[in-house]
């Protein structure tokens, strides 16, 4: 349920924007999430199209680019994409890991008319 606050920010953050380039309407927003972001896009998408009626962004498109998780292995650095939510090292097998990419949750840009 963590998604409606998310969700409420992204809409005053394109709301905010679109007010001070005196849009008319909002058209799309583009979101990047990372594949480790705890985040679920059609929670996001379901709590946008209740929060978003009556206002600019009413019929605006969400765009999720989802980027992949890579991770750095802390016994012998070695730099690796987990699958399967495995988080193990291949290469020595080490079970300590420091995350490079995979945790953003960013919006990335807005689209208004």
């Amino acid at each position: 349920m963590h998604e409606l606050p998310i969700t409420e920010s992204l809409l005053k953050i394109a709301l905010d924007h679109a007010k001070k380039g005196n849009a008319k309407r909002i058209t799309d927003l583009h979101i990047v999430m990372g594949e480790l972001a705890s985040m679920v896009d059609d929670s996001i998408q379901f709590y946008w199209e209740i929060i978003a009626k009556d206002t600019i962004a009413e019929k605006a498109t969400l765009h999720f680019r989802r980027v992949p998780a890579e991770l750095q292995c802390m016994t012998c650095f070695e730099k690796y994409h987990p699958t399967d939510k495995e988080l193990v090292c291949p290469k020595c097998h080490g079970v300590g890991a420091k995350i490079i990419q995979g945790e953003e949750f960013a919006l990335e840009s807005i689209d208004v008319e």
